[in-house]
C-alpha cells in the first residue's frame, strides 16, 4: 500500500520555495506518497488549491475552511464564500478544513475573539454536515472544549484531529466519537514521551498519517519546510512504537485516510 499525506499545506510549500507543483508532486510519489490532502486557511486559500488539486486529480485532495489562526481576518461573508464553493466542489474537494479552536495564543482568547472562534467552528461543523464531508480539525491546547462541539455536531462522516499532542486519554475521548487521531512528526521525537505513548496505545484503525508541511518538521530536519516525502520518517517511528508489522500499519493507515479524504 502506498501513503496518503492527509493534511498539508502544499500550497504555501509551492508559493514558499517556488518549485513547481509538478517537481513536489513527483518528490513525494518517489517516496509512495500517492495521495495528498492540502487543506485551506483562509478564503483567499480556495481558488489556490482547488486548482492545483485540478492539475493533479489522480493524487491530490483538498479541504476548504476557515482556520481559527486567522480568526481576526475572518469575515462572516467567509463563511457564505465557503458554503458556495462547497456547494459547486468537485469530487476531489473531500473535505471542510482546516477548522477548529485556536487556545495557545490569548490574544485570540479575548472574550470577542473566542466567541467569533466558536462561532465559526459551529458555522463550518454545520456545513461539514450539510454536504456531507469529512472535518480536518485543529485543536491546540483545546481538547476539552472541542469534545463538546464534536459530541453535539454528531458529523455522520467525522473526520481526523490533526497533528494530535495531548494523552492517550484525550485521543481515545476523540477515537470513542469516531474521529481518527493524525499521526505527525512530534512522534518522531524521543522527548514528545506523553504523545509516543497514547499512539502506540490507540487502536490502529484510529490512526492516519500527516505531514502538515510546510509546517512539524520530523526529527533530523528542525529548521527545514517539511515536505510529504518525509512522512515515511513519521512511518517508520509508528512502527517502532507498535506491535503490527510495517505492512499492516501501512495499509490501514492508508485505507483510513481512503475512508475519509479518498
Amino acid at each position: 500500500m502506498p501513503f496518503f499525506d492527509t493534511h498539508t499545506h502544499l500550497d504555501y510549500l509551492h508559493h514558499d520555495t517556488g518549485e513547481p507543483l509538478a517537481q513536489l508532486v513527483d518528490n513525494a510519489k518517489q517516496a509512495d506518497v500517492q495521495k495528498i490532502l492540502i487543506v485551506a486557511v483562509k478564503e483567499s486559500d480556495f481558488k489556490t488549491i482547488q486548482n492545483m488539486t485540478a492539475l493533479f486529480p489522480e493524487h491530490l485532495y483538498c479541504g476548504l475552511g476557515l482556520h481559527p489562526l486567522y480568526i481576526k481576518e475572518h469575515q462572516e461573508h467567509d463563511l457564505e464564500i465557503l458554503d458556495a464553493a462547497l456547494s459547486v466542489r468537485n469530487q476531489n474537494c473531500t473535505a471542510v478544513a482546516e477548522i477548529g479552536l485556536e487556545c495557545a495564543i490569548p490574544n485570540l482568547l479575548t472574550d470577542e475573539l473566542w466567541q467569533k472562534q466558536q462561532h465559526f467552528l459551529e458555522s463550518q461543523l454545520y456545513l461539514a454536515k450539510k454536504y456531507n464531508l469529512s472535518v480536518n480539525l485543529h485543536s491546540r491546547k483545546s481538547h476539552e472544549q472541542f469534545f463538546r462541539f464534536l459530541k453535539q455536531a454528531n458529523l455522520p462522516k467525522c473526520g481526523v484531529v490533526h497533528g494530535f499532542s495531548g494523552s492517550y486519554d484525550q485521543a481515545k475521548r476523540f477515537v470513542d466519537l469516531g474521529y481518527k487521531i493524525g499521526v505527525g512528526g512530534t512522534i518522531t521525537y524521543e522527548r514528545a514521551n506523553k504523545t509516543r505513548q497514547a499512539i502506540a496505545k490507540l487502536p490502529l484503525e484510529a490512526l492516519v498519517l500527516e505531514t502538515d508541511t510546510p509546517d512539524m518538521p520530523v526529527f533530523g530536519f528542525q529548521g527545514q519546510p517539511n515536505r510529504p516525502e518525509r512522512i515515511v520518517h513519521t512511518f517508520d517511528a509508528l512502527c517502532s512504537l507498535r506491535s503490527e508489522n510495517a505492512e499492516v500499519i501501512k495499509e490501514t493507515a492508508w485505507q483510513n485516510s481512503l475512508t475519509l479524504f479518498g
